[in-house]
């Protein structure tokens, strides 16, 4: 199962700042605080996942990668696994008083057993999210793509607000404009107090007087949008980019969703991908391979003449330094290699067929026993010793 997107767990935009998002896991701790949900298995998880958000939001560099490259940006621990895999690896969270912990210095003033609290909460849309194909030479290049997407839009007529023009909205009577509402129960181990968000309002705080009819009231509308991406060189099949904000629309003038754009790399005609390296097989026929000559290899900037030397084998990989493919986020290119392969005629005139009888008692076109064929991971690991 696809893990969830830390700023939707969190309930806070993409440009958040620290303090911000800070705030926001104290209000989801404090919801889903075990000691506020005894034996509620859905609150403990919950509030494992708004921890692992946090461990990755309130890093700048890991928060950096996540942003460009999704939870595929910030490693294997954070691999999907149901929300909870980031636990149990190295650095991750073992037990609750792990994660304790780790977070001391936002749990050290939550006061439990105390006052409840939280702001309104603020409607994010939903992510959105599409293919784009891509050929080798973008991906070598980068590029920049105009996308049409259907999505959900800010209401026009009331600018997303879900309110008829000239009206506007009433402070909710349920939770006072609080947008959550406290209660008290009775323990074993004493009053407990639990807050939620407002079942009335759904904790915006507030109720619309009279809803917009072109949007029912929701502040968002199906509709279609041209949104234009840059994709950074060096992308990989099956690798997920977000973009910020271009997802769907929220309700009533919230947060909208990321863009989440799953790269499907194209298959080249002549060149085949290695992580940053390159591979491209060339045919040469006997004459060329004994007497040498020179080739044109397709590369990614056009055509690179490649020199043969005379009594080249079958099998021989050449290697053209850095005309492969960008490190992503990284200096230096990969290397194309070109596999040679000695081409054997499959139909031959009866003078061609004279000419090879003849070569064919020549001592030059004997093989010399006891050479051993390397495998190719062999040679390629001579061509970069």
């Amino acid at each position: 199962m696809a893990k969830r997107d830390f700023y939707e767990i969190l309930g806070v935009a993409k440009g958040a700042s620290a303090d911000d998002i800070k705030k926001a896991y104290r209000q989801k701790a404090l919801q889903y605080h075990p000691d506020r949900n005894p034996g509620d298995k859905k609150a403990e998880d919950n509030f494992k996942e708004a921890a692992e958000a946090y461990e990755i939001l309130s890093d700048p560099q890991k928060k950096q990668r996540y942003d460009q490259f999704g939870h595929a940006g910030v490693g294997s621990s954070h691999a999907s696994d149901g929300g909870m895999g980031g636990f149990g690896g190295q650095g991750g969270f073992h037990n609750m008083e792990d994660i304790f912990s780790r977070f001391g210095d936002v749990f050290g003033d939550f006061g439990f057993g105390g006052g409840g609290g939280g702001g309104r909460q603020v409607n994010r849309g939903t992510n959105l999210r599409i293919k784009l194909k891509l050929s080798l030479n973008e991906i070598a290049k980068g590029a920049e793509k105009k996308i049409k997407v259907n999505k959900q839009l800010s209401c026009k007529e009331c600018k997303g607000s879900g309110a008829e023009k000239g009206t506007g909205f009433n402070t909710c009577n349920t939770c006072h404009g609080s947008g959550y509402i406290t209660r008290v129960q009775r323990t074993f181990i004493g009053q407990m107090q639990t807050t939620a968000p407002c079942p009335t309002c759904h904790g915006e705080g507030k109720t619309i007087i009279s809803k917009c009819k072109n949007c029912h009231g929701q502040g968002i509308v199906n509709g279609e949008d041209v949104i234009t991406v840059t994709i950074p060189a060096g992308v990989e099949d099956g690798m997920q980019l977000s973009v910020s904000g271009q997802g769907n629309a929220a309700t009533h003038g919230g947060v909208p969703g990321d863009l989440i754009i799953l790269i499907e790399e194209l298959e080249d005609e002549h060149l085949k991908r290695n992580g940053v390296n390159l591979y491209y097989d060339h045919y040469l026929n006997i004459a060329d391979a004994a007497l040498g000559t020179s080739i044109e290899v397709p590369t990614l900037d056009g055509k690179a003449k490649v020199k043969i030397d005379a009594g080249t084998q079958s099998g021989t990989i050449l290697r053209l330094k850095g005309k492969g493919l960008p490190r992503i986020n990284h200096y230096g290119k990969g290397d194309i290699l070109v596999n040679i392969n000695i081409w054997t005629p499959q139909s031959l005139s009866s003078d061609e067929k004279k000419m090879l009888e003849n070569l064919r008692k020549s001592q030059s076109f004997t093989p010399k026993p006891g050479k051993k064929d390397k495998s190719f991971f062999e040679r390629i690991k001579e061509v970069f010793e």
